[in-house]
C-alpha cells in the first residue's frame, strides 16, 4: 500500500481507502450482513489501508465503522461528514458530539462538510470547526460535493485539507476547475463513486441492466425513476465508452475495475481513492489496485477513450443534481 500527505497536516492517508456507507447496507446497496461488514473492515486493515470513510446520513455506518476499528483506532485515518442541514454552529457542535459517540472515538481525524449550506455562512461554519479544533475533537477539517465557487468563497474565510467529490473515468468535470484549485491550494482530492458504482467493474452490460437504486446519475436517463437531474442522460455514449475501457483492460492483461482505480491513483492531486466494499474479497482487489503501475500508453488511451464522453459532460461536476457549484 502506498500513502499521501493529507493537505498540508502530518496525517498519512492510504491511496486506496475504504468508503463505508455500503457497509450499513439500505435501499441503495441492499442488505448487508453486519458480520461481514466487521470482516471487511478487518480486510482493508489487513491490506494497509487505514483511511475509512463515513458519514452521519450513512444509516448505522458510523456505529459499524466505530465497532470494527474497536482496539485499532489508533492505526486509522478515520473520516466521516456532518449533514449540510447541521452546519449552524450549535447543530455542528452538537452532530460532531454526536458522530463521536457513534464512532466510539474521542476524536475525528478529518471532519468533512458533507454538501454546501449556502443559508449558513460560510464563515460561521468555520469558526465552529476551529473550536472543535481547539477541543481537540477534530484534527483537521474537509469538505465534500465543493465545486469551485463554492470552495473558493471558503478560502477566502479558512482552510480545508480535503474535498471529497464524484471522480472515475465517466465522470471527470472535476478535472475543468475543482482539480486545478485543489492542487495550487494543497488540497487532498478523495475520489468517491471511483467506480461510477458498478459501471466500472463490467457486470452491467447495458443501461437496462443497472439496478433502479444505481440508474440515477446523469449517465442515465432523466426519465428513470430515481433520477433527479431531469435531463436527456447519455447511456448510449456512457455504454459504448465502457466498452472501450474494457477492452484497453483486456489488452494490458488487468482487470476493467482494477484497471479504473489505478488510473485515479496515478491522476495528480488525489490523496485517496475511496472504492466501497462489502466483503473482504472486494475489499482485498480494491488495495491491489494501489500497486498496479499503468503505463504511459494505457493512461493515453485512457484518456483518448473517455475524452469525448468527459466534453459531453463537461464542467458540471455534480453526478446526480446540481448542487455542486
Amino acid at each position: 500500500m502506498r500513502y499521501e500527505k493529507l493537505g498540508r497536516t502530518d496525517m498519512r492517508v492510504s491511496v486506496v481507502g475504504l468508503g463505508c456507507w455500503a457497509l450499513a447496507g439500505g435501499s441503495v446497496w441492499g442488505d448487508q450482513d453486519e458480520r461481514d461488514s466487521l470482516r471487511t473492515i478487518h480486510a482493508a486493515l489487513d491490506c494497509g489501508i487505514n483511511f475509512f470513510d463515513t458519514a452521519e446520513a450513512y444509516g448505522n455506518s458510523e456505529e459499524i465503522v466505530g465497532r470494527g476499528l474497536q482496539g485499532k483506532r489508533d492505526q486509522v485515518v478515520l473520516a466521516t461528514k456532518v449533514s449540510p442541514s447541521h452546519l449552524a454552529p450549535r447543530a455542528l457542535m452538537e452532530a460532531c458530539e454526536g458522530s463521536l459517540r457513534s464512532l466510539n472515538t474521542e476524536y475525528i481525524d478529518l471532519y468533512q462538510l458533507h454538501w454546501p449550506n449556502r443559508e449558513v455562512p460560510i464563515d460561521d461554519t468555520m469558526e465552529a470547526l476551529g473550536r472543535l479544533r481547539e477541543q481537540g475533537k477534530i484534527r483537521a477539517a474537509g469538505v465534500s460535493n465543493f465545486g469551485a465557487q463554492d470552495l473558493g468563497e471558503l478560502l477566502q474565510v479558512g482552510r480545508v485539507e480535503a474535498n471529497q467529490v464524484p471522480y472515475n473515468l465517466l465522470w471527470r468535470a472535476v478535472e475543468y476547475s475543482i482539480l486545478p484549485l485543489c492542487i495550487r491550494e494543497e488540497i487532498g482530492v478523495m475520489c468517491y463513486s471511483p467506480l461510477a458504482q458498478g459501471l466500472l467493474t463490467g457486470k452491467f452490460r447495458t443501461a437496462d441492466d443497472v439496478p433502479e437504486a444505481r440508474a440515477r446519475s446523469k449517465h442515465f436517463s432523466g426519465d428513470r425513476e430515481r433520477a433527479r437531474h431531469g435531463g436527456p442522460g447519455f447511456e448510449t455514449a456512457t455504454f459504448e465508452t465502457i466498452r472501450r475501457v474494457e477492452q484497453i483492460a483486456d489488452d494490458a492483461g488487468v482487470s476493467m475495475a482494477a484497471m479504473s482505480l489505478s488510473w485515479l491513483v496515478h491522476q495528480k492531486g488525489v490523496a485517496s481513492v475511496l472504492a466501497g466494499g462489502r466483503r473482504p474479497e472486494q475489499v482485498k482487489q480494491n488495495a491491489a489496485a494501489a500497486s498496479l503501475e499503468l503505463s504511459s500508453d494505457v493512461l493515453q488511451a485512457l484518456d483518448a477513450a473517455t475524452r469525448e464522453l468527459k466534453q459531453q459532460f463537461g464542467d458540471d461536476a455534480d453526478m446526480w443534481d446540481d448542487r455542486i457549484r
